[in-house]
């Protein structure tokens, strides 16, 4: 089955010459099926190239899927035009009574920031308590992860004495989660940070801080079920899987890193050559790509076995 996509949304036609099924919201009107809510909150500056990875990983699943994106209202993006934001994207205020079945929460580019320093911090935490009440379950990525684990735990983030970049091998701790049907023993992922968070912090965790968890849901402990000798820990799921914290970026398509890496280049930054990415270590000779396979079973599983299995058919009864 699609992906129900805005009308227009410049991924459907990227995605269409790539044979990935996307449908737009006019042909969706004529079929008579309950598709899954899912909204995405957009927090990367580049937004049209995160929406078209999110969508490419998103589209492998015999589910309907009805994507909406949703932005903040306290920050403006500088590097995606006005007019797409306003035709594709909703304020959190607007969507603040509905209800969805998975929510995706991006990284950003604040690392360097204390969590209470970046601007939208307010309004990102009150989309957290939110997501706990409305949404079945959440993915948060990268620097959400961070701030998500921070936020509702108390875990913090260190910085590190240079950025983690590559593509490293993952081990999953608990390969008998619906999360990991189908996993190898190792599997790869992107990573692309300047700040980590430890094992230790997470299993220091005794309760939430976060106001929003209730005193059922407090028996369900942080767990990391996925780490890398190389690049720490990359997993973890909290609340019987309606909350992953995910720092890599399983969704980065092939020449995600290699522009990143060109562009800091380019700047004058410091940068190292990304690991277990390019075909012998030279840029030249391009990527190998190690990590499709595994970035669309991750979320095909999170989407069948955490959202679609576990939401309610009547939307409106989510807590």
């Amino acid at each position: 089955m699609p992906l129900t996509l805005p009308d227009r949304l410049p991924a459907i036609s990227l995605l269409e010459k790539e044979n990935i099924f996307v449908m737009g919201s006019t042909r969706a009107a004529t079929q008579d099926i309950r598709p899954l809510r899912i909204v995405v909150l957009n927090l990367m500056p580049i937004k049209i190239t995160t929406e078209t990875d999110l969508i490419r990983v998103l589209s492998n699943t015999p589910l309907q899927l009805d994507l909406t994106f949703m932005k903040i209202k306290s920050h403006t993006s500088k590097n995606t035009p006005v007019e797409h934001m306003k035709a594709f994207y909703k304020d959190f205020e607007l969507l603040r009574d509905e209800k969805f079945d998975g929510m995706i929460i991006t990284g950003a580019p604040v690392e360097h920031l204390d969590f209470e320093e970046v601007t939208y911090w307010n309004e990102m935490t009150d989309i957290f308590d939110w997501a706990r009440t409305h949404v079945t379950s959440t993915l948060y990525i990268c620097w959400a992860a961070q701030a998500g684990l921070y936020y509702h735990y108390g875990v913090p983030k260190h910085p590190l004495p240079a950025k983690m970049f590559g593509i490293f091998p993952q081990k999953p701790l608990v390969p008998s989660l619906p999360i990991f049907r189908g996993f190898d023993d190792l599997f790869f992922m992107p990573h692309s940070r300047h700040t980590e968070i430890r094992r230790k912090d997470i299993e220091a965790v005794t309760a939430p801080v976060s106001p929003s968890l209730t005193v059922p849901e407090e028996a369900h402990p942080l767990t990391v079920i996925a780490e890398s000798e190389e690049s720490g820990v990359s997993i973890v799921m909290a609340r019987g899987g309606r909350e992953f914290f995910i720092t890599g970026h399983a969704e980065y398509s092939p020449l995600t890193l290699d522009t990143e890496y060109r562009r800091d280049l380019a700047k004058g930054l410091p940068i190292d050559i990304p690991r277990h990415y390019y075909r012998a270590d030279n840029p030249s000779l391009g990527p190998v790509v190690t990590w499709r396979a595994h970035a669309n079973l991750l979320f095909t599983n999170w989407l069948n076995y955490y959202v679609y299995q576990e939401t309610p058919y009547n939307i409106e009864s989510i807590h």
